[in-house]
């Protein structure tokens, strides 16, 4: 059966995320919180987003359930800690692919093709230069990066050969970033939902074979993500050249490979709006080497605990990813025809929207939050089990402030004003989430001043809400004044024809 009769196919079978979200957007419209037209559009950019995030975080989650089950809690601790490092890969791409969005989403509503063309091309070079060399320190240096965050020989062994090879996966995973976002931007979510979520199920197929069947442990699990990525890459660039899938309709574009690449005035473009996306996503990353070091206080047993909620909370935070990027895309488009007031209109209720469907999810998963954590490990007596139900509760309860950070963000990256997330998320978790947790784990004496005693696991419960809380305030704050709109107008593109 071809694509697009498959698309057709499941078009007339009831999709449960898509009826969810839109159920969910129909019951906000109907209290005046949302307009019925804008709450299809948004459902139909997010979930395919959803979807995708889906499936790749419960890939994610899947992998260290079978590293779990296969070697035990010391190769749970060893990805855990390799996962900072490979967050490098989303640091830099997903900085880049937020100047792609921005520039494509603008110029495909604007409908100059040519300067959409200049800006994938250009996102492909700048992303590839920038990821290569994290690639080769990952494949060099795998034992002395782990070390940073512990001394845990188990966990180092483990870690360093998960990084080692998974950091060749790295240009690949930025690469599909661009490539998502494209496709977004023009309105196409999708094609990169097909693409990405069916790499994710690819590679927990692979991964099972290599992990179990191969008894490669954790290098299987990183061998397989590099091959997963690798394929949705190539098959990105593929669709993008010729302007379609094999069995799909044509794209609105083809993106012209012989092209110029280094394009000086676009490329500044891109930094001007990513790099502070990218220092945004820096700051969760880089902010994750001391977490993890203070988890690391409480044992093993804590880290273990740790990493399973984290992966439990990547899937709570599933709906973000695509309320973020219909926010992007539909705030981009309405910007690059000048509408202002509508672009205004579609960032604020979907920022509603967003909080509505974070409701629904996160009190689904705090109900079921036992059995969820059973899913990471063959033995329900080990000691990480109630710490982790615990983390997994309070993650729920602070996930729900990520759908106004994230969607109020959505309008401020589609105008290009980036800076602000990157402050509020370098405030919550530098400035106040990380020192939560240092104080539940160590507590702080200043000799004739002040003592804080250590408050244990609580501070890690504070942590997580404080991370999100910070952002949605100040997220939304910068929203409400408007500011980006005036920003959006130095990125516009003159409309085609003028």
């Amino acid at each position: 059966m071809s694509p697009i009769r498959l698309r057709r196919l499941l078009g007339r079978i009831p999709n449960p995320i898509r009826l969810v979200i839109l159920w969910i957007g129909i019951g906000l419209s109907r209290l005046g919180l949302i307009e019925r037209e804008r709450a299809r559009r948004t459902t139909d950019l997010a979930w395919p987003r959803v979807v995708t995030g889906l499936a790749r975080m419960s890939k994610s989650a899947v992998d260290v359930a079978m590293v779990g089950i296969a070697v035990g809690p010391a190769a749970i601790a060893g990805v855990g800690f390799a996962t900072p490092f490979w967050g490098l890969a989303f640091t830099v791409g997903g900085g880049l692919a937020a100047g792609t969005i921005a520039l494509v989403s603008q110029r495909y509503g604007a409908e100059t093709f040519p300067e959409l063309g200049q800006a994938v091309r250009s996102s492909a070079f700048v992303v590839v230069v920038a990821t290569i060399p994290i690639a080769a320190a990952f494949w060099l240096y795998p034992a002395a990066l782990i070390s940073i965050i512990t001394d845990d020989p188990e966990a180092i062994a483990q870690g360093a050969i998960y990084l080692q090879l998974v950091g060749l996966g790295v240009p690949f995973a930025a690469l599909n970033l661009i490539g998502s976002r494209v496709f977004v931007g023009m309105d196409d979510a999708w094609t990169p939902m097909v693409l990405r979520a069916g790499g994710a199920v690819a590679n927990v197929a692979l991964n099972a074979v290599l992990i179990f069947g191969l008894e490669l442990g954790v290098a299987g699990a990183a061998l397989g993500t590099v091959l997963a990525n690798a394929v949705v890459a190539a098959t990105f660039a593929v669709g993008l050249v010729a302007g379609r899938l094999p069995g799909t309709e044509p794209f609105p574009t083809r993106i012209d490979p012989v092209g110029t690449y280094a394009d000086g005035d676009t490329i500044r473009d891109l930094v001007a709006i990513g790099l502070p996306v990218m220092g945004r996503n820096l700051v969760w990353t880089v902010a994750e080497f001391p977490m993890l070091a203070i988890v690391d206080v409480f044992g093993q047993d804590t880290v273990a605990a740790y990493v399973i909620a984290r992966r439990i909370w990547g899937i709570m935070n599933t709906p973000g990813w695509g309320f973020g990027l219909a926010s992007s895309s539909l705030v981009g488009q309405e910007l690059g025809t000048g509408d202002e007031g509508t672009a205004e209109q579609y960032g604020r209720e979907i920022v509603r929207f967003a909080v509505a469907v974070y409701l629904v999810s996160a009190g689904i998963v705090f109900v079921l939050a036992e059995p969820i954590t059973l899913a990471f490990t063959d033995d329900p007596t080990e000691l990480a089990v109630p710490t982790a139900v615990a983390l997994v509760q309070a993650a729920c309860v602070a996930v729900v402030l990520q759908g106004v950070s994230g969607a109020a963000a959505g309008p401020l990256n589609a105008s290009g004003d980036t800076r602000w997330p990157f402050y509020s998320q370098a405030l919550g978790m530098l400035g106040v989430a990380i020192p939560i947790a240092y104080l539940g784990a160590v507590g702080l004496t200043i000799p004739g001043v002040v003592t804080v005693p250590a408050f244990g696991v609580w501070g890690l419960y504070l942590a997580f809400l404080a991370e999100t809380a910070v952002p949605a305030a100040i997220n939304y704050h910068r929203f409400t004044t408007g500011k980006w709109k005036a920003i959006s107008r130095t990125y516009r593109p003159e409309p085609a024809g003028d």
